[in-house]
């Protein structure tokens, strides 16, 4: 397959879709059978966006396991390559995803799989900034978080779990401390929503018709 910008690569962590285990937080308005539902939606719809854009390589980090059925049938689809994710705090796994792919590319940006924001313009602004000085780049989302974190070096001291209250509204601003802390050059592109609640996926649905003509969903 031919890319636009083959020195690069975009891995996505993923769950397997397992009901009771993933988007617990859509609970109880949707059943655990709904809620596993929407994890797969949001997932495939990430990934057929990354294949169709052909901007780079697609990495799926996946959790428990690369063997689970869902992840072996997305790779065939998509043309992904599967990693198992690393053990330890989410942080440490970020770390060594981005690491390992460090490895091989010269950037690597590394996303979750429940953000229907994301375009591939968003996912091309941000290749091109690390190509043209930034050293982090961040998808800021309206939780407090960040969506997508992009980096052309390991950078252990931005990804420490050690007082990071992961999944709380302090991790996007702890992140811009820690990247002023090491004179690093941030660049943000714009910002993002997350499907974390109920609202969310109503949010999600009233946007349904744009996302199947390929428009962005509405930041």
């Amino acid at each position: 397959m031919s890319y636009q910008y083959p020195d690069a690569v975009i891995q996505v962590f993923c769950k397997a879709p397992i009901a009771g285990l993933v988007k617990t937080r859509l609970m109880p308005e949707l059943s655990a059978q709904q809620a596993m539902q929407v994890h797969i939606e949001l997932t495939e719809r990430v990934l057929k966006l990354l294949h169709q854009a052909a901007l780079c390589p697609t990495q799926l980090w996946c959790t428990p396991s690369p063997a689970v059925e869902f992840f072996q049938q997305q790779a065939e689809k998509y043309s992904l390559t599967l990693y198992q994710q690393a053990e330890g705090g989410l942080g440490e796994r970020m770390f060594q995803a981005l690491s390992a792919g460090l490895q091989f590319f010269q950037q690597a940006l590394l996303i979750g799989c429940d953000c229907p924001s994301f375009t591939a313009t968003d996912f091309k602004e941000a290749i091109i900034a690390l190509k043209e000085g930034a050293d982090v780049v961040l998808a800021p989302t309206e939780d407090g978080g960040y969506s997508l974190i992009g980096l052309k070096n390991p950078q252990a001291e931005i990804l420490s779990d050690e007082n990071m209250p992961w999944g709380t509204v302090q991790v996007l601003a702890i992140t811009r401390q820690r990247v002023k802390q090491q004179k690093l050059n941030l660049y943000e592109i714009g910002l993002q929503w997350d499907v974390d609640r109920a609202e969310d996926w109503v949010r999600y649905q009233k946007n349904k018709d744009m996302a199947k003509n390929n428009f962005p969903i509405s930041k």
